[in-house]
């Protein structure tokens, strides 16, 4: 077992960086690693993998997703162990329209770091070369693609909490 951590700064608000790796079907276009991610529900994802002449599909559960702030999955394949979190919060320096997004992943399992290369600093590559792709993807974009601003908690989604109904009609006061 093993850990890799990287970190990014992207230069879009944090909104706009959480709301674009909501975005699970754009992978392929920036990340080299990622063929395919096909949504089946808000909570699970199908993840096709292609290094070379390797090519593994999995599932994962998002376990938890706060918009704005993190994300959390792990995977669902016993012979490809791994989980991990992506956060995003503003820029060190405050910078409004800066985010610092830190990716980290768990490798449990043998088979899982065998196609990862076996190696946490290959791993660790890879991580930061896809970082550097989303980087330039969500920069180019200059705005996100779409949005899920939906809260997971315990691979649940939770229900939006409805907002106040406020009336253009005045109340008479009460008491």
């Amino acid at each position: 077992m093993f850990s890799v951590e990287e970190t990014i700064e992207v230069a879009v608000p944090v909104s706009s960086a959480y709301n674009q790796w909501t975005q699970f079907k754009s992978f392929p276009r920036f990340m080299t690693a990622v063929k395919k991610v096909e949504q089946v529900r808000p909570a699970l994802l199908s993840w096709t993998l292609a290094a070379g002449p390797l090519r593994r599909e999995f599932q994962a559960e998002i376990v938890e997703q706060e918009p704005d702030s993190h994300l959390t999955w792990r995977s669902l394949e016993r012979h490809f162990g791994h989980q991990g979190e992506v956060s995003f919060r503003p820029a060190t320096d405050g910078a409004a329209d800066r985010t610092t997004v830190v990716v980290r992943i768990e490798v449990d399992t043998p088979a899982a770091s065998a196609l990862l290369g076996g190696l946490p600093e290959l791993v660790s590559r890879v991580v930061q070369r896809e970082l550097r792709h989303y980087k330039a993807f969500i920069e180019g974009l200059g705005a996100e693609s779409g949005a899920w601003r939906g809260t997971i908690r315990d691979g649940r989604v939770r229900p939006v909490e409805p907002k106040p109904h406020r009336s253009r009609v005045a109340h008479w006061p009460v008491g």
